[in-house]
């Protein structure tokens, strides 16, 4: 295989490609940490040739750098640079492209792309081609495994770069995931309708698992998006199995690529720049108490600890109200509703005893703990993602010396589609709700009967 990697003659699979490709970039990265971190002691980044113009690993890095090391950096280099246009340019060769393609092998960002589509394009040299009985599982396993680092690549721009959670992560990643994989494994046009979705549908459960494992999100909420990213990855599956029947499209297939693994990142993109205004949404829960509103209400402003949770909702992380504690009295006294996860802070706004209690909320934990297989993983949908604005109780007079307290919270997320993550949002809210509703019934009811018992004794005579 060494002689190989230096010659510019005849063509590569996609999958000696890509299999020499990752060694080499091991390789590479390792030399790069050696020389840099070890023997010139000088710092060195985790990844740094996602920004090819930067002052640390970078080009103008090097180039700025003393010569020593510079001249150092450029001789590792080089015969890597070899390396990678001869492979690139008979990968090119293999899939029918034009060989002008190859001069995007020095094009920053450009090459990233341009190396990811030569490993996704089948070949149009026949001799390169596996034989059919091993076509199927071999398309298969190499549509799957394309999928992972596309996921990977997509989710960390989408979410450490652009800091979103929308729509290209959501609704275009889940589609371009399903659509990539099954034109890459019906690359023939010669497979069912049933297999390609199921090749679609591994394209998002197999890169979520592998989400989980590099410690990207948490099992929670891999699962909540579950739901709709396996639609959508079967309506792109379903498309692209549909286009195969033409000879036309196939030949096209470039172009297609191109088009579907651009789309989450542009959508990404407009939305990082639109950066679309959250709509403020509202929970409310009720439960009827038997007890009148002077005693509901000393157990609204503060409450003593609730008992564990037995709702199965609190057992997956998500965080729940353990106590509450009033600082002060009136408008402006600070209330503390201490979560799982933290206390949210609430200054009061509006204090009408035994009626309203209303309040806004200045600080907010993070809205639950992940499963994982690791401590400490914090992905950044906990911050700032889902917001507690302000809350209120409010106690309305029953006949018969009873009670109904309303709790209502205004929230805001940051997760697009919002109705779809809504959904979620306020059926967890509704669950927090009657944790606390309930414990405060509990408590206003057990005063309500102490005091209905209590024997007054008449003074002897």
């Amino acid at each position: 295989m060494i002689p190989d990697l230096f010659g510019l003659k005849g063509g590569v699979s996609r999958r000696r490609y890509l299999a020499a490709g990752l060694v080499l970039f091991a390789i590479k990265y390792a030399l790069d940490f050696l020389l840099t971190a070890i023997v010139f002691h000088r710092q060195w980044r985790l990844f740094p040739y996602l920004d090819p113009l930067g002052e640390l690993g970078g080009m103008r890095g090097i180039i700025r750098a003393d010569q020593p090391y510079s001249l150092s950096m450029w001789a590792l280099a080089l015969p890597f640079i070899w390396v990678g246009v001869a492979m690139t340019s008979r990968r090119i060769r293999s899939a029918g492209l034009p060989p002008w393609l190859v001069m995007l092998f020095f094009v920053p960002v450009l090459n990233l792309a341009t190396i990811g589509l030569l490993c996704i394009l089948p070949e149009k040299i026949e001799a390169l081609a596996p034989p059919r009985q091993a076509r199927w599982a071999g398309n298969a396993t190499y549509a799957l495994a394309t999928s992972i680092p596309t996921c990977a690549i997509l989710v960390w721009l989408g979410t450490s770069l652009l800091k979103g959670y929308g729509l290209g992560l959501f609704i275009a990643l889940p589609f371009c995931l399903g659509f990539v994989s099954v034109l890459i494994f019906d690359s023939g046009g010669t497979e069912t309708l049933r297999s390609c979705l199921g090749v679609a549908m591994l394209s998002v459960v197999i890169p979520g698992v592998t989400l989980l494992f590099l410690a990207f999100e948490g099992i929670v909420c891999l699962l909540m998006a579950l739901p709709l990213a396996l639609p959508l990855a079967c309506l792109g599956g379903a498309i692209a199995w549909t286009i195969q029947d033409g000879i036309g499209l196939r030949q096209g297939m470039a172009a297609i690529l191109i088009l579907l693994i651009l789309y989450p990142p542009a959508v990404m993109c407009a939305e990082y720049v639109a950066a679309p205004e959250p709509p403020l949404l509202t929970v409310r829960s009720t439960v009827d108490i038997d007890a009148p509103p002077e005693t509901v209400w000393r157990h609204v402003v503060s409450f003593a600890d609730l008992p564990e949770p037995t709702e199965w909702i609190f057992h997956t992380g998500i965080a729940y109200p353990i106590r509450a504690r009033i600082e002060g009295a009136g408008p402006g006294a600070i209330r503390r509703c201490e979560f799982s996860t933290g206390p949210f802070i609430e200054p009061i706004q509006v204090w009408d005893e035994p009626r309203l209690l209303q309040f806004a909320v200045t600080q907010n934990p993070a809205p639950m703990e992940e499963w994982t297989p690791y401590k400490n993983v914090h992905p950044k949908h906990l911050d700032n993602f889902l917001v507690s604005r302000k809350g209120q109780f409010l106690l309305e007079p029953l006949p018969g010396g009873r009670t109904r307290l309303e709790g209502t919270t205004w929230y805001t997320h940051n997760l697009w589609p919002a109705g779809y993550w809504q959904v979620w949002s306020d059926f967890i809210i509704h669950r927090i709700h009657g944790r606390v509703l309930v414990h405060i019934k509990k408590l206003a009811e057990s005063s309500a009967r102490a005091r209905s018992t209590t024997v007054v004794r008449p003074l002897a005579l």
